[in-house]
Order: C-alpha cells, then sequence, then structure tokens
C-alpha cells in the first residue's frame, strides 16, 4: 500500500515538475504579487502638484511658499497670475491643489493679528484631497508657530477650504468610475474567451474558420453579440450610478458612452486574445477573471495613486486598459470636461484595440492547426 501510494506522490510531483506553466504560477506568482502590493500598496499621497498665488508677495508669503516647495510631499508649479488661471488649471488636471494669499497678508498679520489664507483642492478624490489639505495645513501651522516665537507676537491665520469637484467628499465620486472600468473589463474578457474556447473545445471553431470568411470576420462575429449585451451593462451601471449612488455626470453623456464602448470592445479584444492562448474554459476563466483583477485593482489608480509607486510599476501602469479609461471616465463624468481633455486616454485605447486584435487574429489559426 504505501508503495502505491508513494508511486502516485512520485506521479504527481512529476507531472508538476513537468508542466512549466504550472510551476510559474505555483512559484512565480507569490513572489510578482508579494512585490506589487509591497510597492503599490501606499496610502501616502505624494508629489502633490501645487500653485501658490500672491497677489501682493512680502517676506512672509515667500516663507510660507519656500516653507511648501522644501516639504517632500509637493511640487511647486507655476506661479498663477488670477484666480480664473487657478480654476481652469484645476479644470485641465494641471494642479491638484491651491494656496491663495489675501492682498496685504504681511501687514493683516503684523498690525491686526489675524489674517486668511485659503486652500482650492481637486476633491474628485475625496481621500487624496483630505490629505493633501491636511498636509498643507500642517506646514502653514508650523510656520505660524516659528513666527510667533521670532517676534513674540500672538498670529492668527485662519485657514479656509474650497473644494472642487466633490464638495460633499462623497466616495461614490472615487469608486463608481473604478468599478465600471473593473465589471467592464472582466465581465467582457471572460464572456468573449469562454466563447472561443468553447467553441474549441466542442471542435467546431475549427469549422468555423473553415469557412468561407476570414479570421476576422469570424472573430467580429463572435464579439458582435457580447458587445451588445455590454452595452447593456452599461446602460445598468449608468443608472445605477445616478440615480442610486448619486453620482452625477457633469461631463457629455454622449463623450462618455463613446469613451465606454471604446473601452467595452478594447476588453473584449483582450478576450479573444486569451482565448486564442488557453485550450480550456477553466483556463479562460482563471485568467480572464482572477488574472486581470489584480491588476485593474492595483495598477489602475482605481484605489492607489499611481504617483506614489516606483517608475517600474508606473510603466507597467500604463499597459493596464483600465488605467486610461478610469482616467478619462472622471474627467468626464465628475470634472466635466470635453472631448481635447480625454483625447490623450481615447487615442491610448484605440490603439490598444488595434494591437489585441492584430495579434488575435494571428493567433488564431496556428493555435488551432
Amino acid at each position: 500500500m504505501s508503495k502505491r501510494f508513494r508511486a502516485f506522490v512520485e506521479k504527481e510531483f512529476y507531472h508538476i515538475l513537468r508542466d512549466r506553466r504550472t510551476m510559474l504560477i505555483l512559484l512565480g506568482m507569490p513572489v510578482v504579487q508579494i512585490l506589487i502590493f509591497g510597492f503599490a500598496i501606499n496610502m501616502e499621497v505624494q508629489n502633490i502638484r501645487i500653485a501658490v498665488y500672491e497677489p501682493q508677495p512680502d517676506v512672509y508669503t515667500q516663507d510660507l511658499t519656500a516653507r511648501v516647495e522644501a516639504n517632500s510631499y509637493f511640487i511647486l508649479k507655476e506661479t498663477p497670475h488670477s484666480i480664473q488661471e487657478i480654476n481652469e488649471r484645476l479644470r485641465k488636471g494641471e494642479i491638484d491643489m491651491a494656496l491663495i494669499f489675501p492682498n496685504n497678508f504681511h501687514t493683516n498679520l503684523v498690525h491686526a493679528g489675524k489674517s486668511q489664507i485659503q486652500i482650492i483642492t481637486d476633491s474628485s478624490d475625496p481621500n487624496i484631497g483630505t490629505i493633501s489639505t491636511n498636509y498643507l495645513r500642517a506646514i502653514i501651522g508650523e510656520q505660524q508657530k516659528e513666527w510667533m516665537s521670532l517676534q513674540q507676537i500672538p498670529y492668527e491665520i485662519a485657514v479656509t477650504n474650497k473644494l472642487h469637484y466633490n464638495p460633499e467628499m462623497k466616495s461614490a465620486y472615487t469608486f463608481v468610475p473604478g468599478i465600471m472600468g473593473l465589471v467592464l473589463m472582466i465581465i467582457c474578457a471572460i464572456m468573449t474567451s469562454i466563447s472561443i474556447v468553447r467553441e474549441k473545445e466542442m471542435g467546431t471553431m475549427e469549422v468555423l474558420l473553415a469557412s468561407p470568411l476570414n479570421s476576422a470576420t469570424v472573430l467580429l462575429s463572435k464579439t458582435i453579440p457580447y458587445l451588445a449585451l455590454s452595452i447593456v451593462n452599461l446602460v445598468t451601471i449608468l443608472l445605477l450610478s445616478v440615480y442610486v449612488l448619486k453620482v452625477p455626470i457633469v461631463g457629455s453623456l454622449l463623450l462618455l458612452i463613446f469613451v465606454s464602448v471604446l473601452f467595452i470592445f478594447l476588453s473584449l479584444s483582450l478576450g479573444l486574445l486569451i482565448s486564442t492562448l488557453v485550450q480550456t474554459q477553466v483556463t479562460a476563466i482563471i485568467i480572464s477573471g482572477i488574472g486581470l483583477m489584480m491588476p485593474v485593482l492595483i495598477l489602475s489608480g482605481m484605489i492607489f495613486p499611481i504617483n506614489n509607486m516606483p517608475n517600474l510599476l508606473q510603466w507597467l501602469s500604463a499597459l493596464v486598459p483600465a488605467r486610461w479609461y478610469i482616467a478619462a471616465i472622471k474627467k468626464i463624468m465628475i470634472q466635466g470636461l470635453g472631448f481635447f481633455a480625454v483625447a490623450k486616454e481615447i487615442i491610448i485605447l484605440i490603439g490598444m484595440i488595434v494591437v489585441l486584435v492584430i495579434l488575435s487574429i494571428r493567433n488564431i489559426k496556428p493555435r488551432l492547426g
């Protein structure tokens, strides 16, 4: 009995060691996961782009500005010339926040003992907005204590906040675009990958490819029904977002739908590519579902700021389609920006579609042949 048992164990070890893909998953995946999670999960907010508006620069405003610039969390951008310019740069996403001094800041502080500073923050992501504001408030507080110790005069600096895009600081404004990207990518990739692999398992895919239609037409015909179903899913998600989660669509609904349909087609194309690389439905589900979920959650900017990640992970995140879709949806849905503001994301999504479709067409016949 023991010899038989040992023989079965040895046989199983032999099969596992012979299968390089299984060995790669068993031994390589934990290493990849611990490195990605270890470096990507960082709740600190870094590289905060800030502009400082000084209508009447003086020694005090320059001291505080220099302190902000010296702080490792902030990147001081070009000085704006007006409040309107600040609002425009916030709208375009060129800065994350602004520090605004009033007229006669030094005079009011010295003679009246008090003055006021305004902080304007992009709060489309409430967590980042809150943390950034707290960082800046702490710097202002430290500078105030230093002035008081030098002059022996009790200064009072009142700090007011103005929140753009999400004044109520609702977390749904952050997670709805991310959830849209996650759900659409995984569902679409699973649907198409399983449909092609099922045909391969049943032996009918060879029959379809032997028909007068070329490979591209066959793949397109398999994609169209799932594209229609995915658009129904998109409409459902948008209705739930607006009427249940109370996240408004500030920008163009047509532009939002256009970008979403592009992303749906990209996800379906990714599912097609996966189907040409695997032979069983179980493998297709594992790669399309579990395999895609971690990159979307960690590297798309859905939960963790991409600017906080090491350069290598930032480069890898550029290969995650959901990153560009989520960024575009935030600009349209939350910030109300137009076509030119999301032109970069649209071009990248179209480029990814072209690459995935070409790879799928090139892979389909050799894999079945």
